[in-house]
């Protein structure tokens, strides 16, 4: 395949030039006519020739015309209809004997088609026919494992025969984590958005969700971090190379950015013509690096990571927003700023010492009036577990008379209180009250009972003072609770 520069972005913060872009432009074609996702992708060597080719479950424009396309380098091989849309493409050794040419499985509707040397070999109709006899207690344990909701997404790591693990993203926004010995899920993680992909880099699980951004799990569920995305997340996969001992998540975006992380660090941006709906990373044809790219349009991109291109870790958007590199307009130190650092320099330690007495001062003073508040109940809110009382009170009018509410709770769940009286304490010389000791009827739970009374202004200068509210139990001279009520100024007769 014939190859020239790539423009990509390496996470320096500007476009790449020529020289030092990762990636050679092998093949761009915006009428390939190819609509599918990554699922659907997978690259083998199917005539053991060394030759890796690019097979294809295509859905076809609007879903129509399923079909099966191998590819080899930029053109289109051999074609094939399929009965139902496909769902995912994989390909397995099925002997072991030499020359070993891997076989395809590709599911599609109700069945799993086999083809061996691109031609159908075998076909698994799900759940009509019963499961091989030779896998059949493998499937009998799968069978005995459950999950609370329809899996999407699945990711395993391990060896079945020793020890395996099982994630499966769920549509219920959950993903699900099991062992081999587990009926179960043994861990549950849960997304604040529905999963649209999952990938499993060495011990890490990235997840990436509709709100438009990656998450690193544990196989036990502890998040590790989280990268927010400059757009939607339309398809992710895995880019390993094997060379270089490098596992990267790739994620392409629907503003036309492929993404390439390790963790949370951004490796590079590679910028296409159309939002890139699947990808592939793997060897093809004859190069080990080769990314290949499906567009939203049905375009088909094929890039060739070059063998000196080493991705940095840390050198793309990682680190302080580039926001705080902006140098502020910091005004220009005085002679009175200067005095001030010297003598704080020199008296530091006076000063500090000086802070600590006088914060230990304040919170003394505090401790106090609380226990005072406490002890001649001067709080709105019962202290006592006995008596969960709360009072608040509202003044309406303008003078020179006011209505006085006194709004009183029972703040317990079951028990009523019954035998309260309410007695108000005022200045005789500026306040008259027809009612200022009153009995209170039993309170039933939760209930907020509103006691009125009138008070009346005496004073023609406008002076207010403060009216106490007590609540007391018959036969206590300690009141269980009290407010304080400031008084306004009677604008009546102000007026007059």
């Amino acid at each position: 395949m014939a190859a020239a520069s790539s423009s990509d972005y390496d996470g320096c913060g500007a476009e790449s030039n020529e020289a030092n872009s990762k990636w050679l432009d092998a093949h761009y074609d915006p009428m390939a006519n190819i609509h599918t996702f990554s699922a659907c992708l997978a690259l083998a060597d199917l005539h053991g020739d060394g030759e890796y080719k690019l097979v294809v479950g295509d859905l076809g424009p609007g879903g129509q015309q399923p079909r099966l396309k191998v590819l080899k380098g930029p053109l289109v091989m051999t074609e094939s209809p399929l009965p139902a849309l496909p769902a995912a493409a994989a390909t397995f050794l099925m002997e072991q004997h030499e020359p070993q040419t891997p076989a395809l499985a590709l599911a599609s509707g109700p069945c799993v088609y086999v083809y061996k040397n691109l031609r159908p070999y075998f076909k698994f109709s799900l759940p009509q026919l019963p499961p091989n006899p030779l896998e059949q207690d493998l499937w009998n344990q799968a069978k005995e494992m459950s999950l609370p909701s329809v899996p999407v997404f699945l990711e395993v790591s391990g060896q079945f025969d020793v020890e395996f693990r099982l994630a499966a993203a769920c549509r219920n926004g959950n993903i699900y984590i099991l062992r081999r010995d587990s009926k179960h899920p043994k861990y549950c993680i849960e997304l604040s958005a529905q999963p649209v992909g999952l990938i499993r880099v060495h011990k890490v699980l990235v997840v990436g969700s509709t709100q438009d951004s990656l998450h690193g799990f544990t196989h036990k569920g502890k998040k590790l971090w989280t990268v927010q995305m400059p757009a939607a997340i339309l398809t992710m996969n895995l880019l390993e190379q094997h060379s270089r001992g490098l596992q990267a998540v790739m994620a392409g975006l629907a503003n036309g950015e492929v993404r390439i992380y390790r963790d949370k660090a951004l490796l590079n941006v590679i910028h296409t013509p159309d939002a890139v709906t699947s990808l592939c990373f793997g060897r093809y044809g004859r190069e080990d690096n080769t990314l290949i790219m499906t567009t939203r349009g049905g375009g088909l991109i094929i890039k060739i990571l070059k063998r000196t291109a080493v991705f940095v870790e840390g050198g793309g958007e990682v680190g302080p927003p580039p926001a705080q590199a902006m140098k502020l307009n910091v005004p220009r130190k005085t002679r009175l700023y200067v005095d001030q650092t010297l003598r704080e320099r020199e008296a530091g330690t006076a000063m500090h010492r000086a802070f600590q007495t006088d914060l230990y001062l304040l919170r003394l003073r505090a401790a106090r009036a609380y226990l005072q508040a406490l002890e001649s109940s001067l709080s709105p809110v019962s202290a006592t577990a006995r008596e969960p009382l709360k009072l608040h009170a509202v003044v309406q009018g303008l003078g020179p008379t006011f209505k006085l509410t006194l709004h009183l709770q029972n703040t317990s769940t079951a028990r009523p209180v019954l035998g309260l009286l309410v007695c108000c304490l005022y200045n005789e010389a500026l306040y008259s009250l027809p009612r200022a000791f009153f009995k209170v009827p039993l309170l039933v739970p939760g209930l907020n009972y509103p006691l009125e009374t009138f008070v009346e202004s005496l004073s023609n200068k406008g002076i207010s003072d403060i009216i106490k509210v007590l609540v007391l139990r018959e036969g206590q001279s300690a009141p269980l609770l009290s407010a304080h009520i400031n008084m306004p100024g009677s604008e009546g007769l102000a007026a007059a």
